[in-house]
């Protein structure tokens, strides 16, 4: 797998074979508000960490660009429940 790759409201990776194999989107719905409303792991990395890894990734980019984030993801809306200490 390639390393996480950042675009300004996409984090994605690919395997070797040119596969998507992890994805997180967080368009801004508001000035300063990123919504993320996707997440996808391929089953080959479920249960390694990639979904948190992706979510702290987001997290990162969101509070780098002074924003703070929603979520309307399943994944990321428990995510962010469990770690209230991470919420931006």
């Amino acid at each position: 797998m390639s390393d996480l790759i950042r675009e300004s409201d996409r984090i994605h990776a690919w395997d070797d074979a040119g596969r998507l194999v992890a994805e997180i989107t967080f368009p801004m719905v508001r000035p300063g508000v990123y919504c993320i409303d996707h997440t996808f792991v391929d089953p080959s990395l479920r249960g390694q960490g990639m979904a948190d890894r992706l979510v702290r990734a987001a997290l990162e980019q969101i509070r780098a660009n002074g924003g703070r984030a929603v979520a309307t993801c399943s994944y990321a809306a428990a995510w962010l429940e469990r770690h209230p200490e991470q919420a931006v």
